[in-house]
């Protein structure tokens, strides 16, 4: 019987050639650190450079030919294929440290749906949870700039063979939009199937790590982005933003709707009533209707679902956001309250959906 030393082993894989660059394994550098020999057996891997390598089934015949030609026909020979890059996880698996999903949503644009997304992630982050936001209206991002994060750029870090973009971290919240690759000043001009893949993209190549939220700031409307967002994630539940005009709220029910259909299944969390009612500076104690009254609280008793919230049209909530500090960073001011409190709304909301439902599972579309 021959006795087969690792050497033997290397200089038969020498004669294989990878049909990627032309050299051979060992110069290559594709076998593992894992060579095993007992008497006529020998086990090894072979690292490929990506899961999916078109060369690897005739690679690992030719080296297991190899083997038996050069060192002895009777070799029993077992080969592992490896990846120099990991698989991304499956879609059910896809945010394994993320306990809670939260979309936030508005029918129409111009309502302050990213305002209000803004100010609860800080409101939770307030409370003592662990919060990522991720912008996913990838045509018009606008949490850098409420952040004043606009010249960060966030960096990748190689996890488990897998190369994950690291968010930016401002007030305690991970922070991640497309905004940080694109240029400012330039229109994202993106076809749909761009645009959902950009955002797949941010969503599973992305080190999110353990979050009691992920608040999604989605775009206003019902588009081909939050059809991905359903098909990709599992969503805890949906908040609804609206002004109180008629014209809002014909389009926050659609919005409503969207989440309620049978086959989406996504809870409404709860309606967001923003720019209430105005309240001048000099009279924080006076109330101007200026979009009308109480629109959002009637069309949450009409669906039965919750209010959790309503937000004074106040100067100093548009200032902070452009400055990049959310109005809820001031505790004391109306405006702050107003958010804290809907903050506190949204987290009862969870707690009785998780007590009371069992989770979201992603939309399976079937072709």
């Amino acid at each position: 019987m021959t006795t087969i030393y690792p050497q033997l082993i290397f200089d038969a894989l020498k004669t294989v050639r990878y049909p990627g660059n032309g050299q051979n394994l060992i110069e290559a550098e594709m076998l593992e650190d894992d060579l095993r020999i007992d008497g006529l057996k020998v086990s090894f891997s072979i690292i490929f450079p990506k899961p999916t390598d078109p060369f690897r089934k005739s690679v690992m015949k030719a080296a297991e030919a190899a083997i038996k030609m050069y060192v002895d026909k009777d070799c029993e020979v077992t080969i592992q294929e490896k990846s120099a890059t990991a698989l991304p996880p499956e879609p059910d698996k896809l945010l394994p440290g993320v306990k809670n999903i939260i979309a936030v949503s508005s029918g129409k644009g111009g309502v302050g749906k990213s305002t209000v997304t803004a100010n609860l992630a800080v409101g939770l982050a307030k409370l003592g949870y662990r919060v990522g936001l991720l912008d996913c209206d990838i045509f018009g991002p606008s949490v850098p700039k409420m952040f004043q994060v606009e010249d960060e750029r966030p960096y990748a870090e190689q996890v488990d063979g897998r190369d994950l973009i690291v968010p930016i971290e401002k007030y305690g919240i991970k922070l991640l939009s497309i905004g940080f690759f694109v240029d400012p000043s330039q229109a994202t001009l993106w076809r749909g199937g761009m645009a959902c893949n950009a955002l797949k993209q941010l969503i599973g190549d992305t080190k999110w790590g353990e979050l009691d939220y992920l608040v999604l700031d989605t775009p206003p409307g019902t588009s081909d982005i939050h059809l991905t967002l359903i098909q990709t994630l599992g969503i805890t539940g949906a908040v609804i933003v609206s002004t109180p005009q008629q014209v809002a709220l014909a389009d926050a029910r659609k919005g409503v709707n969207m989440y309620m259909n049978d086959k989406v299944n996504v809870p409404i969390l709860g309606l967001v009533e923003n720019m209430a009612w105005f309240t001048p500076a000099q009279h924080p104690d006076e109330r101007y209707y200026i979009f009308g009254k109480d629109g959002a609280k009637q069309l949450a008793e009409e669906l039965g679902v919750p209010l959790v919230g309503q937000i004074p049209l106040v100067q100093d909530i548009c200032e902070s956001g452009d400055k990049g500090t959310p109005a809820v960073l001031d505790p004391a001011s109306p405006q702050g309250i107003a958010f804290m409190s809907m903050a506190a709304k949204i987290v009862t909301q969870v707690d009785k959906r998780n007590v009371e439902q069992a989770p979201t599972e992603r939309v399976k579309i079937q072709h």
